[in-house]
């Protein structure tokens, strides 16, 4: 294992959620990576998710909590550049053979990702508030 790989599991710390003996392979890597990045990173996504509010001339603060939640999803699944930022923020944390992984799987794996950056932003939402 190479120094960088090492570094990153190092970095992203301990796995979160069961792992059992009958979790699928999409949910071992959900649990052992995506997890650990998601949390890692997550000051992150929300200063993206305001910068991109901010971009687009959206004033998420004057919206109500439904509409808030729908700009969440919306943001992330429909504007396509920005979904892919954030795709970057987390394989940009994988190591070589988690890389490798991915790709097999891209695109259940994608769909895993953005569904659990959705909840963990819609979780957030009164830090997406801005002052």
């Amino acid at each position: 294992m190479s120094q960088r790989d090492l570094f990153i599991k190092e970095f992203r710390g301990e796995s979160i959620g069961i792992i059992s003996s009958q979790s699928t392979s999409d949910e071992l890597f959900q649990n052992e990576v995506l997890r650990p990045i998601l949390k890692l990173q997550n000051d992150l996504f929300i200063a993206s998710f305001l910068n991109n509010m901010s971009k687009n001339k959206i004033d998420f603060n004057t919206y109500s909590i439904e509409k808030k939640i729908a700009m969440i999803e919306n943001s992330i699944q429909k504007d396509i550049k920005f979904g892919n930022a954030l795709k970057g923020m987390i394989i940009g944390l994988f190591t070589l053979e988690e890389f490798s992984i991915y790709i097999k799987n891209s695109s259940n794996l994608n769909k895993r990702m953005m569904g659990m950056l959705i909840e963990r932003l819609k979780s957030q939402i009164q830090l997406l508030e801005v002052i």
